[in-house]
């Protein structure tokens, strides 16, 4: 049996001819930028969010940088950062001007400790950005305190969370700006680039408009240095034919990460950490993502079986060479490096089968059965 990462053939398929209406009536009315395409997606999403702002951009890279800018962060400001994320988080920030602040994470939900951002603060910080990883939301009540005594922005990474909650709160109502990635291996995926901000501040949104066609409003007229980074219309178009599904997609990936931790526990009791979910969180699982030992040979034997898997993040950020002028050094943040060694993530798409999952836990169960993890091995890892 085949279990590939990501399949998205079958998805494909069910919409297939719904996208290409949709791209024949775009392609038909030749009208490609900033069209009523993207004005649809902007107000849904929004909507979605609870958010009165919508913002389409290029992709989620550039909604993290242009939000940044739009809340005023500026050269030799401080962001506070996670370390373990994808690098656009705090590639965001550098590029920007500023300088991330990394911070360690919370060893069960992989998102950023609360307890350790306020040591981090200084007169430099000027915005903090959780990341909701895998699909869970952050701790976002006591980050918003801590924002609202230090008076400082918040912008929440959510390229991997679009639908998740937090104690019923969508993701931005508790933020200042929220930043969506398009991706197309995204819960919520185009064909090609693409990303959105969400916002309740009017201003800040009027400004990230501003700043995504180049500073210039009216055409022509340029009182702030911007970008070229529109969502393009074509993928607006692809994204409203997939957007009402975006729930039942959400649930079946729940339903999906619930057979997962049934099986695992089942053939493999506490070998292997299965992803905790905060009892107040609605979790959309964008991954699902396991701690075991020696994963790097399951990993290659899983290979072998035909099963893909992903490491997300095999080094943090805060020990890449592109920062090693911040001046960290491996032990700083202890979590963060016990996950980026430790963690494989498994297969996971809305129309994955139960036997491909069982197939999974069965060939997961197999490997250590022929490779047993030894007692101080198992120590240690625990």
């Amino acid at each position: 049996m085949k279990v590939p990462m990501l399949d998205l053939s079958e998805q494909y398929q069910s919409l297939k001819e719904e996208i290409f209406a949709s791209l024949e009536d775009i392609m038909s009315g030749s009208r490609f930028i900033l069209g009523d395409n993207v004005k649809k997606l902007e107000q849904d999403v929004a909507e979605y969010s609870a958010a009165k702002h919508g913002v389409g951009v290029a992709n989620g890279s550039d909604a993290l940088h242009i939000s940044l800018l739009g809340c005023g962060v500026k050269q030799g400001d401080e962001v506070i950062v996670p370390s373990f994320t994808f690098f656009a988080t705090a590639g965001a920030v550098a590029r920007a001007g500023a300088v991330p602040v990394f911070v360690d994470i919370d060893p069960k939900t992989y998102n950023i400790d609360p307890a350790k951002i306020e040591a981090a603060v200084t007169e430099k910080t000027k915005a903090i950005i959780p990341v909701h990883l895998y699909g869970q939301m952050a701790d976002m009540e006591p980050i918003a305190e801590i924002a609202k005594k230090h008076n400082l922005a918040i912008i929440e990474d959510a390229a991997q969370a679009i639908g998740s909650k937090y104690k019923g709160k969508n993701v931005g109502e508790l933020g200042t700006t929220a930043t969506y990635s398009f991706f197309p291996t995204k819960n919520l995926g185009g064909y090609g680039d693409g990303g959105m901000i969400i916002t309740n501040d009017e201003d800040i949104a009027e400004t990230m408009r501003v700043i995504r066609v180049h500073g210039s409003k009216p055409k022509y007229y340029h009182h702030i240095l911007g970008y070229n980074s529109r969502l393009d219309e074509l993928q607006a178009g692809i994204l409203n034919v997939k957007f009402p599904h975006l729930n039942t997609w959400s649930e079946a990936r729940r339903e999906k990460a619930a057979i997962y931790t049934e099986l695992l526990k089942e053939k493999l009791g506490d070998l292997v950490v299965t992803p905790f979910v905060e009892e107040h969180n609605y979790h959309v699982f964008h991954q699902y993502t396991i701690q075991v030992p020696d994963r790097t040979g399951l990993q290659e034997f899983l290979k072998e079986q035909g099963i893909g898997s992903m490491i997300y993040y095999p080094k943090p950020l805060h020990l890449q060479p592109v920062f090693k002028e911040l001046g960290y050094k491996e032990g700083d943040l202890p979590e963060t490096e016990k996950a980026a060694d430790r963690v494989l993530s498994l297969p996971m798409f809305p129309e994955l089968k139960r036997e491909q999952q069982e197939y999974v836990v069965e060939q997961i169960a197999a490997y250590f059965s022929k490779n047993p993890v030894n007692e101080s091995k198992e120590k240690s890892f625990a």
